[in-house]
């Protein structure tokens, strides 16, 4: 099955690092916060991937391509005079991917993004995620909720921490009691998305997938939530991105769900 990975976004509220390289290569424990989602499907035998491109997509080939192999590997040079240096990696990477890139647009949204994959999607169901979330989700639990229903879609539902603590005012406006930051009760999209082919005829070539085309699949009743109680995570701001290192520093990254 198919994955598809929006990695488009110009990552503004990360201004401080997308300046130089897009968001889904902003690096977590060494490695780009890309690798880490690619891993965790990677994990529930989700191999084939499909990198909706964009913002600074070059970078995300060279990554892949060219790549920092060598400063995660210990490795071997050999050299003899008039002949090209060559590498010997003193060790192989442990993924099997297959990964196809595709040029989106500079500033195709989301909905567009996903629309132009539509060529390089085969079979009726494929998988969508965005390039900057990471969450402990059981992806085949996550497919068979999708088999089951029926629909069109589904969307995994989290309930994040909120970004502010909470105050308890009573009727006399006393202040009752604070709450540091509680988990919200309400459900959001946590991307992590099962799709079949007739999402793709809710999608313009310039859709905003989270407005029009996910409304209408739920006026049609198309598209079912799949509950996710456990972790998750977005990478919006410089604090998550520091947050998420030291999660993985520590070793309590919660969305590691591979051995190394």
């Amino acid at each position: 099955m198919k994955v598809a990975i929006l990695c488009g976004g110009k990552g503004t509220r990360l201004q401080e690092k997308t300046e130089s390289v897009p968001k889904p290569l902003i690096e977590i424990g060494g490695r780009p916060i890309l690798w880490h989602i690619m891993k965790i499907y990677s994990h529930w035998g989700f191999n084939d991937f499909v990198l909706l491109l964009g913002y600074k997509g070059e970078k995300i080939k060279e990554y892949f391509v060219d790549g920092d192999r060598w400063r995660r590997h210990n490795f071997r040079l050999e050299m003899a005079p008039g002949e090209q240096p060559r590498l010997e990696y003193l060790h192989q990477d442990d993924e099997a991917w297959r990964v196809t890139f595709v040029d989106t647009g500079l500033e195709t949204n989301t909905g567009g993004r996903i629309k132009k994959a539509e060529p390089y999607i085969d079979g009726d169901t494929f998988m969508v995620t965005y390039g900057d979330g990471v969450a402990d989700i059981d992806l085949r639990e996550l497919v068979s909720t999708h088999r089951r229903h029926g629909r069109f879609a589904t969307v995994t539902a989290v309930t994040p921490l909120s970004q502010f603590g909470i105050m308890r005012v009573g009727e006399d406006s006393t202040v009752r009691e604070f709450t540091e930051k509680p988990r919200m009760r309400d459900w959001v999209n946590g991307g992590f998305f099962v799709f079949q082919r007739e999402v793709f005829r809710f999608l313009g070539d310039n859709a905003i997938l989270e407005r029009e085309p996910l409304q209408r699949l739920a006026e049609e009743g198309q598209i079912v939530a799949h509950k996710h109680g456990g972790f998750w995570a977005c990478m919006d701001t410089y604090k998550d991105a520091v947050t998420l290192d030291n999660l993985w520093n520590s070793k309590q990254a919660r969305w590691k769900l591979w051995e190394d």
